[in-house]
């Protein structure tokens, strides 16, 4: 028993903030009403005080990708086979025999090139008895992923709930977790997504993060659009679709044409770098959604498109912090311990990964969620049923089929 009985464990003081004392546990408690481990609880009479709460954010990532479940005993890895195209320079075989009866050792049809002069060397025409040239294999690829189990849980008295003026708890600490695990889920995407990108750009002249400068002077290593314009080449040399149909416009809104696209996922701090872009031309690069929302679907946090690419803002894209160039004549960029911070475009290419998941329980729910009341937990730990607790856990797992389908451009942020 505390020695000082009027020292509530939350109080302040040695003892930390949301620390029961008596239990030397986190847990939410309702103290005396004032220095409950949520907060001041103010309560005035007449009063139907309402929850205000956020908007939910969206899971962006997740929509762009096929969802995988694994079958339940089968272990926690999944396989898919990935056929390569024949022209794909990673289908390298020595199967190709030429007209002089030479094979042709590692490489294919045109040995992966599109230089014309090769139309002569590496595919000769048919004669008329036709022969045994021009021979091709096909490489398949196995692409495999595994899933993981996360969860978190959270404590609170019995009292939090009785005393408290905040009615319907219970529902909305299920709303907070719900909220807090799709956050995670989609960090946890995110890295994944661009630790398997095949498409690495750096913005200005680096070549890695410790390159990455905002500096007065420098080449600032910043997205431009003549950067987005040679990574639309490569996806399309790597035969990556256009996700979207073409936009024609509304009679109710402005007539801008969007043309079919790809999506590029961003963080919030690099919105007002697009927005300043100018085109080759040096017009305004950057069209707010609303002037073409109307003449089609748009994606979760879209907000504007870039050439052929539509912009999405996602504020849990996440970022690198302090891994750049040492910041030593800052020109107005973030930077953590002197360092330039470096945040991720994220483009995903259609057909390029999968989500596994684990449907578990009757229901088959994404998400497993539970709740015990404090008077239905009482054991020789909490033999008077005092403490209750929820639970939220899931699976999670990431299958990268396509690498070549997503790009990552990295670029430096404004303050």
């Amino acid at each position: 028993m505390p020695t000082n009985m009027n020292l509530h464990p939350n109080k302040g003081g040695a003892l930390t903030k949301h620390l029961n004392s008596a239990t030397m546990d986190s847990e939410i408690i309702y103290g005396d009403g004032k220095h409950g481990s949520m907060g001041e609880d103010v309560i005035t009479e007449a009063l139907d005080r309402k929850v205000i709460t956020e908007t939910a954010y969206k899971m962006v990532f997740s929509q762009f990708g096929s969802t995988t479940n694994l079958p339940t005993h089968s272990g926690k890895a999944i396989s898919k086979t990935v056929i390569l195209p024949i022209m794909d320079e990673r289908n390298i075989n020595d199967q190709g025999i030429d007209a002089n009866g030479v094979t042709i050792v590692d490489g294919n049809l045109l040995a992966s090139s599109k230089d014309l002069n090769a139309m002569g060397s590496y595919m000769p025409v048919l004669t008329e008895h036709g022969g045994r040239v021009n021979r091709v294999g096909i490489t398949k690829q196995k692409v495999t992923g595994s899933v993981c189990k996360y969860g978190f849980f959270i404590e609170h008295s019995k009292e939090a709930f009785m005393f408290g003026n905040t009615t319907k708890m219970e529902m909305h600490i299920r709303r907070e977790m719900l909220r807090a695990a799709a956050e995670i889920y989609e960090l946890a995407l995110s890295s994944d997504l661009l630790n398997g990108a095949g498409v690495i750009k750096f913005g200005g002249e680096a070549l890695a993060f410790d390159e990455m400068t905002g500096n007065a002077g420098d080449v600032i290593s910043q997205v431009s659009y003549e950067g987005l314009m040679k990574m639309g080449i490569t996806l399309d040399n790597n035969q990556t679709p256009m996700a979207t149909k073409i936009i024609k416009g509304h009679k109710n809104e402005d007539t801008l044409t969007v043309d079919a696209s790809r999506y590029a996922i961003i963080g919030s701090e690099l919105l007002p770098t697009f927005i300043r872009m100018k085109d080759a031309h040096g017009e305004r690069a950057y069209h707010q959604v609303r002037h073409y929302a109307a003449a089609g679907s748009i994606a979760a946090g879209e907000a504007g498109a870039v050439d052929m690419f539509r912009i999405i803002v996602n504020p849990f894209s996440g970022s690198y912090k302090g891994v750049g160039k040492a910041a030593t004549k800052n020109a107005g960029y973030r930077a953590t311990n002197g360092r330039y911070d470096v945040y991720p475009l994220t483009i995903v290419g259609s057909e390029s990964f999968s989500t596994i998941g684990l449907r578990t329980g009757k229901s088959g729910k994404k998400w497993d969620v539970y709740y015990r009341k404090p008077e239905d937990n009482y054991s020789t730990l909490d033999p008077y049923g005092e403490t209750g607790f929820f639970s939220i856990k899931w699976y999670y797992g990431t299958l990268i089929e396509r690498p070549e389908r997503i790009a990552a451009y990295y670029s430096v942020a404004e303050l």
